[in-house]
């Protein structure tokens, strides 16, 4: 599998991160429903962090997240965490159990870390988008056109341009 995909947008995640003060990262946007740029960066790298540490184990469950305020509200510790994912995403793909809890059922199914890895990537880029908004509302934060886009939106959008 090619990891370049998810590299790249945790890495323009970064790039933002470091244009903002921990006051503007913490700022409940209203437009967001007053949500933080912090607090859907947190849910981004806990997601990713999930998947790796129950990698191992082979049994994953992305709702037994840590939910570490630190994340959410200090800029340089959510950024040390994307490195540290960023370090370690590259894995060999292996069957893992999904599990997750609805309506008070556990339910199983089968997955593997490359179809989770894609998974992650796109709840990433869903979040970047929202946070392309929040962006907009602050000054002097430079966001690119394609942050927050799918990879697959980008390509149409090229095919069209021709």
């Amino acid at each position: 599998m090619d990891f370049s995909a998810v590299k790249h947008t945790l890495c323009d995640l970064k790039d933002l991160l470091n244009q903002l003060s921990d006051a503007e990262y913490i700022f409940p946007v209203c437009s967001l429903g007053d949500s933080t740029v912090g607090e859907h960066t947190r849910h981004i790298i806990e997601l990713f962090q999930c998947l790796l540490i129950s990698y191992q184990k082979g049994i994953l469950n992305y709702d037994n997240r840590s939910r570490n305020r630190q994340i959410e509200t200090e800029t340089h510790y959510a950024i040390t965490c994307i490195d540290a994912i960023l370090e370690s995403i590259e894995k060999e793909n292996k069957n893992i159990a999904l599990e997750q809890t609805i309506s008070g059922n556990c339910i199983v199914i089968e997955t593997n870390y490359f179809r989770e890895v894609l998974y992650n990537l796109e709840h990433c880029i869903h979040h970047q988008a929202l946070i392309k908004v929040a962006a907009y509302h602050l000054e002097n934060i430079t966001v690119h056109e394609n942050f927050g886009v799918a990879p697959s939106t980008i390509e149409y959008r090229k095919q069209c341009v021709q």
